[in-house]
């Protein structure tokens, strides 16, 4: 079998959070839905604000800002949630939810787009990378750790 060669451009998302933009995979993300009231979970740090019902599904509600200790942004915008597709094993955790403000915005990138702008500085928690995308300055999130995150807090709730 050979190996297939990467693409050559990969469509993307830059989702607003916060003064924060995440940058992901088109396909991570399964939906993005209005705010609802989330569930409470007992004992749970402030980054993960509960659980929303979603297509029959109780999804953990991550606030990334909270997580990463960055800038909330502007309270006026229309708070909205990122339902994302998980990517670890755990079959009772396919989706993550995550705050978001105003709408994400497609975008198609390739690897001449996408500039490392990290200083040396440890990267705050929740974040793989950071990144120059165009004239945007992004993050990407380390969803696995953030997903492993959440599976101890809910498993120990």
């Amino acid at each position: 079998m050979s190996e297939q060669p990467l693409p050559r451009e990969i469509r993307c998302v830059l989702v607003p959070v916060g003064d924060l933009r995440l940058l992901l995979p088109n396909a991570t993300v399964a939906e993005v839905i209005t705010l609802t009231t989330p569930e409470p979970v007992a004992g749970a740090p402030d980054w993960l604000l509960g659980r929303i019902a979603w297509r029959g599904w109780r999804v953990p509600l991550v606030s990334f800002t909270k997580l990463a200790g960055a800038p909330e942004g502007d309270s006026e915008l229309s708070m909205r949630v990122a339902v994302l597709k998980a990517f670890g094993e755990n079959a009772e955790l396919p989706f993550v939810a995550v705050l978001t403000q105003g709408f994400p915005r497609l975008t198609t990138l390739n690897a001449e787009l996408i500039i490392p702008t990290h200083d040396g500085k440890p990267l705050p928690r929740g974040v793989k990378a950071q990144v120059l995308v165009r004239d945007d300055v992004a993050m990407i999130p380390d969803l696995e750790g953030i997903e492993s995150d959440v599976t101890q807090l809910l498993q120990a709730s």
